[in-house]
């Protein structure tokens, strides 16, 4: 009897088209940057435009260059344009909480770009 032989992580990522520089990472992370415009606070437009200049799309990292992005991922109060605390979208954990929403379209996205059906 012949024993079970399995592909590794990385061979079925790549036969997948899930690996770092694809069509499909490219489309995630724009996707994201995309969807968390909405929810960046805003006040000179520094923060939420920084995004933009700072992450390589496809790298699979998402970043923010301004000198105050972690201060305002975690502490932000949501009292500025269209902050959360006067019922707008735009506080602290950005990415999160775009995630939280838009998670299954980007997904969707990915699997019609691939061709992947659907389980």
């Amino acid at each position: 009897m012949a024993g079970l032989q399995m592909k590794s992580v990385n061979q079925l990522t790549r036969e997948r088209g899930l690996y770092k520089g694809s069509k499909a990472q490219k489309f995630v992370d724009s996707e994201c940057i995309r969807h968390m415009d909405k929810y960046i606070p805003f006040k000179s437009g520094y923060l939420k435009n920084s995004v933009i200049y700072a992450t390589v799309i496809g790298s699979g990292l998402i970043r923010q260059i301004a000198p105050y992005a972690k201060a305002n991922y975690y502490g932000n109060r949501g009292r500025g344009i269209q902050g959360t605390a006067y019922g707008g979208l735009r506080g602290r954990n950005w990415f999160e909480r775009m995630k939280a929403v838009y998670r299954t379209v980007i997904f969707e996205g990915v699997r019609k770009l691939l061709g992947a059906k659907r389980r």
